[in-house]
């Protein structure tokens, strides 16, 4: 597989065209950007717009934009974007009041400047007092004469039904495709310190090289080596334009093993690298727990867990809301109890005859532990077959299922719902309001905590040892576990 190195690091709206003429700023607006040196003056005056019509300026953030600042055209249908404090440095875009995306401009540390023109055109805008907008015209010019060869290319090569068409496709596309990153290469060299030349360089990836020695995974590994070549991790910029972090995404996506481990080590790694940026260490540490507190891919929580006890639980999240706070404490105590390969709480609970149920008296190669709710929807819907499953397979896999109500205020519809569904075989029980007071009393935690049930059904599945093998996989999910176990042993 290869890559494709034709993305446009910014999303543009492309056209060709040549720049207009100079235009000259009259004496008033010149008077206020000069008088508003330490903060921000953006003179605008855009076609098709006219008098009282509204345009937003906003950034990127992440995967979000965020509302900047705000203009009303007066009767020469001009606005400015004026702010006593400079602005973050990024990629910021200018919205109509019909919320349609028009065009995007870099913002440096130099935040005094005019831009005119057609704003259907964004090739064709005129930008003054901005060196760095200027560059980034001229970038834009030559997209918009690039691009639609490129496109064309893409559509060849998509529509090829004969080797030589495609043949002809892939000779255009790699034509069209080196002028753009030579073009590219031509700025980084020519303006090296530039904004647009750092944007360029974050959003490069390594081109695939050959295999060496006949090493086919060489490639992967170079490719992934280098991946964050021209990245700093402190550099806050990155963060309001479009592409860090989606580049950050396809990182963990396709080159870092989905194991904790794995994925810990490379965290850790990015967030120590940001330490002295304040904004890109609060983005990743958030991002980090934002996709591991609730992980996809079972045993991921364990991430969060290691973000949870090497920057939380050291305070390194005084930015948080106490509500924020609280949510991050409870979490992680809830996980901890409960992680793969460790061994599972003592679980004390009565049967339906009111006898007293304990999980570390069941003797059983693997433990199916169900946590439901007889009113629960989806537990009417999966308990049922959970006890399909477990008569026509797991019952001769030697699985013992302990279903456990968690409505401790429905103990007849929990014997009923026993009973309708001919739930035999099973092990029932639940915890009663009795004990959930005493252990309350005593400071206790309780089984929804140590088990982690957020939600119901939620499912586990233990080893003779009582150690947790899976949890809240699907049913199915779990059903192939167990099977490949089984099928592992016999071997």
């Amino acid at each position: 597989m290869t890559h494709q190195r034709l993305l446009f690091i910014f999303s543009i709206f492309l056209c060709t065209g040549f720049l207009i003429p100079h235009i000259s700023l009259s004496q008033e607006t010149e008077k206020n950007i000069a008088e508003n040196i330490d903060g921000y003056h953006i003179h605008i005056a855009l076609s098709p717009y006219k008098n009282n019509d509204t345009i937003f300026l906003a950034s990127y953030y992440g995967k979000s934009n965020r509302l900047v600042d705000t203009t009303v055209l007066n009767e020469n249908d001009e606005g400015d974007f004026i702010g006593p404090e400079k602005l973050p440095q990024g990629i910021y875009f200018l919205v109509s009041q019909e919320k349609s995306f028009l065009f995007e401009i870099l913002m440096d540390d130099v935040q005094q400047f005019s831009i005119k023109g057609d704003a259907r055109k964004p090739s064709e805008l005129m930008i003054t007092g901005s060196t760095e907008n200027e560059l980034f015209a001229a970038y834009t010019r030559f997209l918009g004469m690039i691009s639609p060869r490129l496109n064309a290319a893409q559509q060849s090569l998509k529509a090829a039904t004969t080797k030589q068409d495609s043949a002809k496709a892939k000779i255009e596309l790699k034509e069209f495709g080196g002028q753009l990153n030579s073009y590219r290469d031509s700025i980084i060299q020519k303006n090296p310190n530039s904004m647009l030349a750092t944007f360029l360089n974050a959003a490069k990836i390594p081109e695939f090289p050959q295999p060496v020695n006949g090493d086919s995974l060489y490639p992967f590994y170079y490719v992934k080596t280098h991946y964050w070549d021209n990245v700093d991790f402190f550099d806050d910029k990155l963060l309001r334009t479009p592409f860090f972090d989606k580049k950050l995404e396809d990182y963990y996506k396709y080159y870092v093993d989905p194991a904790p481990d794995s994925v810990i080590k490379e965290a850790n790694y990015m967030l120590l690298s940001a330490r002295e940026s304040k904004e890109m260490f609060h983005y990743l540490l958030g991002k980090f727990t934002d996709k591991y507190i609730n992980p996809e891919i079972m045993g991921l929580d364990k991430v969060f867990l290691f973000l949870f006890e090497n920057y939380y639980a050291k305070g390194d999240t005084a930015w948080l809301s106490p509500k924020q706070n609280k949510y991050i404490f409870d979490r992680a105590y809830s996980v901890m109890a409960n992680q793969i390969n460790e061994q599972a709480a003592p679980l004390n609970l009565i049967d339906t005859s009111g006898k007293p149920v304990s999980l570390f008296d069941i003797k059983s190669p693997y433990i199916f532990l169900a946590f439901w709710d007889p009113h629960c929807s989806h537990c009417k819907e999966k308990i049922p077959v959970i006890d399909s499953l477990y008569h026509a397979k797991w019952k001769s896999l030697g699985v013992t299922i302990l279903g456990v109500n968690v409505n401790e205020n429905e103990e007849a519809d929990w014997k009923k719902f026993i009973v309708d569904h001919n739930l035999e075989g099973w092990q029932h029980a639940w915890f009663t309001r009795e004990q959930r007071l005493a252990e309350e009393k005593t400071g206790q935690a309780d089984y929804r905590q140590l088990y982690d049930v957020q939600e119901t059904p939620t499912f586990f599945l233990l080893d003779e040892k009582k150690r947790i093998i899976a949890k809240k996989l699907s049913l199915q999910q779990f059903d192939e576990l167990l099977s490949t176990k089984l099928s592992k042993q016999n071997n």
